[in-house]
């Protein structure tokens, strides 16, 4: 199985034990600051590994609850994958809870799950009357169904149950999409002594390699990932959903800031003017106008502007998804799909939130046909709408095209000729971007296996593929595989694939030694040792032992006699041709014990060799020459 990473979130009123519950969790305190010390309050993002195994791997971030600091608080959710709601027993749900769970909503959190701490410090029916609060803040909120954990952080009660929780939880979510171009959104910036300037952040999708140039936007810069770190071990690649820290080379502390992204590819947008589509909160304090100034959050930036509606002038309560743009003051970078918050500078609350419609706004009438355009625009063209069902079903037939993209079989026809999409096996189509990625997904793991394994023919098919079956159908794994093969990027031999362009070969750390086992072989001729003690002899370790003896068969240096014996392959065909040579057509064994003088213990063997590879035959007591050999 691939390996999956993973962010969760503390979230909650401040003083509820969201620093305690983490550290409980953790083994870490992810209070760092001075400030934060003295003042027993969470000011920047707290973050430590929660858990790890062959599978998964699981960090935390502890949000700040304070009402001044909402704003790191959105810099942390918008980056995780399920949310700790972390609610104290003895004060219930509280009023920066709510905004919390506002938020939550906005962003698109799908994944919660309930904590109430300090337990220890109420009775069991003052417990019971705190759910029943919960519950009904709850409804309607991604925590609605949420399970509860009852917890105390002091005396690790419940502790390890709401681990197992989450753990549990994240094992049966799909990790998010590792293919894209790499995207990190800074939310620190620090200097370390003789390393120099590093970012940190939760890598919003795609993976960044040690050495790898990226730049920093807006600005363009161009920088060059020296060290990667993941939880202070240096790693060579950071994956979507990982908190990483990455030493950057070429740019200053001074040139950076919370709010730049780190990316991969030149693709990303950079804008002012953005279409959105906006939800907001259900009891607004204060009227929404028309080009009233707001404070966007998306991602880690924080940037001022002004909001624009096309078929109204003022917003005072919850009316569905308002279609509108922000103009800003500052660029941003984002994509269709972002999630974002927009609260009101002063006097200071969350407005609403929403996603990105079009990055690239551009400046249209006031009234319903802008509405209509934007409706349309969120909907998303005829091939936006194919490539989205395409990318979420990976593949699919043109009759599931159809229901899922409301066009009529000659437009969707039409459209499908683009060189985008490709047709497969005759009936299902896929993307011309979805199978470049999986054929570099298959190269990468061929790459490590033989780097592992040199001498091995290659990877069996259904073990290569084995793991990416749970995101792609076997059918278009298949297809990838065998268009690979056709266009010379892999090579099969019976049920391996492997790189074209690679040979079995012996590693050089081992290289000398087998040399050194085959010359002894050599030298010993037809009256050898057991073939075990030649490994032993040579120094080469029991764990490769299987591995060398079927890459020396294979490529023809040794003939295995049977379990016990083998001789050089040199040393076999020159006493094939000598008893060749030495009778007819056919012979008996006591004529092949003189002209080879070999014991019966070596003589059996050798020349049930000679049956298995087509060489003789056995007829009766006798063995008749073949004229033709076969391959063995």
């Amino acid at each position: 199985m691939e390996k999956r990473y993973f962010t969760i979130g503390m979230a909650g009123h401040i003083d509820h034990g969201k620093t305690s519950l983490t550290k409980a969790l953790t083994n870490v305190d992810t209070d760092r600051l001075k400030e934060e010390k003295e003042r027993q309050i969470s000011i920047e993002l707290g973050f430590a590994p929660l858990y790890e195994d062959e599978d998964i791997q699981i960090s935390v971030i502890d949000v700040p609850g304070h009402e001044r600091f909402i704003r790191q608080m959105i810099a942390g959710v918008a980056g995780i994958d399920l949310v700790v709601l972390v609610v104290a027993a003895d004060e219930g749900v509280m009023p920066q809870t709510r905004e919390h769970l506002e938020i939550l909503k906005f962003l698109g959190v799908k994944n919660g799950l309930i904590a109430i701490t300090k337990i220890d410090r109420v009775d069991e029916e003052f417990i019971e009357l705190v759910k029943d609060d919960i519950l009904e803040e709850l409804t309607g909120s991604v925590f609605e169904d949420a399970p509860f954990v009852l917890v105390d952080s002091l005396s690790k009660k419940g502790i390890e149950e709401l681990k197992d929780l989450i753990i549990k939880t994240l094992k049966e979510q799909e990790m998010r999409d590792a293919k894209g171009a790499f995207r990190l959104p800074i939310d620190q910036v620090f200097t370390v002594k003789g390393q120099g300037t590093v970012v940190r952040g939760t890598v919003y999708e795609g993976t960044v390699e040690e050495g790898q140039t990226l730049k920093i936007m807006p600005e363009g810069l161009e920088v060059k990932a020296r060290q990667i770190q993941v939880h202070h071990k240096q790693a060579q690649k950071a994956y979507a959903g990982q908190r990483t820290a990455i030493n950057l080379s070429g740019v200053s502390k001074e040139d950076l800031e919370r709010g730049n992204v780190l990316v991969s590819s030149e693709h990303f947008i950079v804008t002012k003017t953005v279409d959105v589509a906006v939800r907001v909160v259900e009891d607004l304090d204060h009227m929404v106008k028309q080009r009233m100034p707001i404070k966007l959050h998306i991602g880690t930036t924080e940037v001022m502007g002004r909001i624009v509606f096309f078929d109204r002038n003022e917003l005072k309560e919850e009316n569905g998804e308002i279609l509108c743009q922000l103009r800003l003051e500052e660029e941003i970078l984002t994509k269709r799909g972002d999630r974002f918050i927009l609260r009101r500078p002063s006097p200071q609350e969350t407005i609403g939130g929403g996603w990105v419609i079009d990055p690239r706004g551009n400046k249209y009438r006031f009234g319903n046909q802008t509405i209509e355009e934007l409706e349309k625009k969120k909907v998303g063209s005829p091939k936006e709408r194919i490539t989205a069902a395409i990318f979420e079903a990976k593949s699919i037939s043109v009759s599931e095209l159809i229901k899922h993209t409301a066009l009529d079989e000659e437009t969707l026809n039409e459209f499908l000729e683009d060189d985008i999409f490709v047709l497969y096996n005759g009936k299902e189509y896929t993307l011309k971007m979805l199978i470049n990625s999986i054929e570099e997904d298959i190269y990468d793991r061929l790459q490590a296996f033989h780097q592992t394994h040199s001498m091995k023919p290659g990877l069996n098919k259904a073990e290569l593929l084995q793991s990416m079956q749970k995101r792609f159908p076997k059918s278009l794994l298949d297809f990838v595989v065998e268009n690979g093969i056709a266009n010379g990027v892999f090579n099969r031999k019976e049920q391996f694939v492997s790189l074209s362009s690679f040979v079995p070969h012996v590693s050089k750390s081992w290289q000398k030694r087998a040399e050194n086992m085959l010359a002894d072989l050599d030298k010993d001729g037809l009256k050898v040792r057991y073939y075990k003690d030649y490994f032993s002899d040579s120094g080469i370790p029991e764990h490769l032992e299987a591995d060398l003896r079927h890459f020396l068969e294979e490529q023809e240096l040794v003939v295995h006699l049977d379990e016990q014996f083998a001789y050089h392959g040199e040393v076999f065909n020159h006493a094939v041709e000598k008893l060749r040579s030495g009778t007819g057509e056919e012979f008996e064994v006591g004529n092949a014990k003189d002209i080879l003088d070999l014991s019966r213990k070596y003589m059996i063997p050798f020349l049930e060799r000679l049956d298995s590879k087509g060489l003789t035959k056995r007829v009766d007591n006798k063995r008749v020459w073949q004229e033709q050999k076969p391959q063995s």
